[in-house]
Formats: C-alpha cells, structure tokens, sequence
C-alpha cells in the first residue's frame, strides 16, 4: 500500500509539475549558445595558434604586489621569457598580473586569458595587446591554457588555482594529453595537499604511486625554470593535442 501511494504520488507531481515546460521552452536558446562556445573556440585557436612555445603560469588573484610570492612570480615569469619561452596566465591581478609583468620585464610574449567575472577587474596593463582573450566560459579558456603551454607553474591560489592544476593532471595521468611538467612554487603552500594525497589518496589507493611524480615542488624559482628546460632537451616543442 505503500509503495503504490508513493507511485501514485510522484506520478500525480510529475503531471503537475510545471518544471518540464519550462525546460523545453530554454531548449532552443541552449542550442544558440553552441554558437557561442564555438566562437570562443574559434577566436582562442586563431590567436594562440602560431603563438610559439609558452608556458602558463596560475595563482591567486588576491595575490598582493610586494608579497613574497607576488615577487617570486614576476621573477619566474621573467627568467622563463629568458630562456625563450612566452607566459600565459589568466590575465587578472595578483600572481597573473606579477608574471604578466615579469614576462614584459623579460621581453617575452605576456598572454593573458581572461574571465568575465562581476567581482573582479578587468585585464592587467602587463598583456600584450595583441594576446589579450576574453572568455566567457571558463572551460573554453581552460582548454587554451593546457593546449599551447609547454608547461604549468602554479603560485598559491584557492579553487580556480586547484581545478586548473588537477584537471592538467588529470589529463595527463589519463594519457589524454602528452606529459609536460607541472610545477608547484612554495612548499609551505603547498605541504599539507602533499600530506594529504600521499597519506590519504596514496594510502587508500585512490592514486599509484607514479601519480605522485607527475609534478615537482620547489621553492627555487630558477629550479623551477630548469626543470622545464630539461624536459625539453628531450622532447619537442609543440601544442599538446
């Protein structure tokens, strides 16, 4: 008797309930929006396509200028342009704007990929004009960080740091991407992730252990900038998919 109210009763809500009208009535402006991720798609390749080897570098945009990480940034970025490699970053402030900065200090191309966000300015001045993109999803613009980076420095940041540094991962241990050096800047930061995943996900087997060697940990910015040159004694230079 039960089980046939409680039939009786989701069908009755079912019938009733005026949610299915209004989705099908938004189906065709969800058709349209394809148009639009299409778009930036299309706009992102065109700009970005014969842009030369790169390397995306990620933080917070709370960083403050002066801050020892705001400062290890510029000079990161800087020591990477040296060695002939352009930087992207997601082109607001704090650690995008101190390595925008540091690839302006260095001569090299200074990308920036932002976001339309309501709470938060607009580009910084340190992007070369010619390489400022602004996206509206943030998963189109995640495609163009991973796909014409050689390589991802991340500087302390919260969760749009964190989703752009596991998804890279995540494409890698999957195979879905060739491997590319991922590299974590500030060991205090970053400590009790590093605790977390070997003596929880490691533990638990939720990763092997090979998983763990997917990307390095340094407080050396020059460390830093050597280990993606290294790689690239040994591999070619070129977008990932």
């Amino acid at each position: 008797m039960s089980d046939s109210f409680d039939q009786d009763h989701s069908e009755k809500k079912f019938q009733n309930n005026i949610i299915p009208d209004k989705y099908e009535k938004g189906t065709e402006r969800d058709l349209w929006s394809i148009f639009k991720i299409m778009g930036e798609f299309v706009e992102g390749y065109d700009h970005l396509l014969r842009i030369g080897p790169c390397v995306s570098i990620f933080g917070s945009a709370r960083m403050k200028e002066g801050q020892p990480y705001f400062n290890m940034a510029t000079e990161t970025a800087y020591e990477i342009t040296k060695k002939g490699f352009g930087v992207i970053t997601g082109g607001g402030p704090g650690i995008m704007k101190a390595a925008n900065k540091g690839a302006r200090l260095g001569e090299g191309k200074s990308v920036g990929l932002a976001i339309n966000l309501p709470f938060e300015q607009g580009p910084n001045e340190y992007i070369d004009p010619q390489y400022l993109l602004e996206f509206n999803y943030f998963f189109a613009r995640k495609v163009m960080f991973v796909k014409y980076a050689q390589g991802f420095i991340v500087f302390p940041g919260g969760f749009g740091t964190l989703d752009e540094v596991f998804e890279a991962l995540t494409l890698i241990q999957t195979h879905k991407i060739n491997r590319f050096p991922v590299i974590l800047m500030g060991t205090e930061y970053w400590g009790g992730l590093m605790d977390w995943l070997k003596n929880t996900l490691l533990e638990e087997e939720m990763i092997s252990p090979e998983d763990l060697d997917l990307f390095h940990l340094t407080d050396d910015t020059t460390e830093a900038v050597n280990i993606i040159c290294e790689f690239y004694q040994k591999h070619s230079l070129k977008p990932n998919f």
